[in-house]
């Protein structure tokens, strides 16, 4: 997903990751968060923080250079980890042409607003057919485990892993600040989030993401918002 190994234990009713990180995991300046605990019965599939919309019906279209993103929470629920997710489904299309669909499930903590990152099931394409599926993960399946997509509170600073899926996915996240202004086809969006993205797999890349308050994503590289809203109002 463009949108590390842990030991899941009950530890007094909670589930929590226990980390050992090797070194590309953790920079020597400060360590990523890596551990989450979450109650068993705190875990909900719908829900809203400042950043993040997990609500059925809420779309993002996102677009630049030929390429289009169209990002829908969908009404469909799977049970990843023992958790019941929420599916959002993004599809990108080139100059028309579909590129890639992915099928990713999040979940909510009740109590923070926290939401968790638990998996995604990717379809590459190429001139309509389906020829790969790399960056597909679940939480749970081969050493991977859930990772924090954007925290309740997301305060400048806060440095934590989205992806946990050792050798195919492990995607981090550092809080830049929340004072950016961003001008999209959809209009102008202040007190934005910035967020700085990076992997270990691919150590020279960095990639940067804009979240606006009570709207979410409004911008993702070069591509920007061109409309959000629920589907049919």
């Amino acid at each position: 997903m463009r949108y590390i190994f842990g030991i899941l234990i009950f530890t007094s009713g909670f589930y929590a990751i226990g980390l050992e990180s090797p070194k590309a995991y953790r920079p020597p300046d400060k360590a990523w968060k890596s551990t989450f605990a979450v109650g068993k019965g705190d875990w909900i599939p719908t829900g809203r923080n400042a950043f993040f919309i997990l609500e059925p019906g809420y779309q993002l279209v996102l677009e630049g250079d030929g390429v289009r993103l169209v990002i829908n929470v969908t009404d469909q629920i799977r049970i990843v980890d023992g958790v019941e997710t929420r599916m959002v489904e993004e599809r990108e299309t080139e100059s028309g042409s579909l590129v890639e669909v992915s099928r990713n499930y999040f979940a909510m903590d009740k109590n923070t607003n926290d939401v968790y990152y638990f998996g995604e099931d990717v379809d590459i394409y190429k001139a309509g057919k389906i020829i790969g599926h790399e960056g597909s993960w679940l939480s749970g399946e081969k050493g991977a485990k859930f990772g924090l997509m954007m925290p309740g509170q997301a305060s400048a600073g806060l440095r934590y892993c989205q992806e946990v899926a050792p050798g195919l996915a492990v995607d981090r996240a550092a809080n830049v600040n929340s004072i950016e202004t961003v001008i999209t086809p959809a209009g102008e969006f202040k007190n934005c989030l910035k967020v700085e993205e990076t992997t270990p797999l691919e150590p020279d890349s960095k990639e940067y993401k804009y979240y606006a308050p009570g709207i979410g994503l409004v911008r993702d590289g070069d591509l920007l918002l061109n409309k959000h809203g629920f589907i049919g109002k």
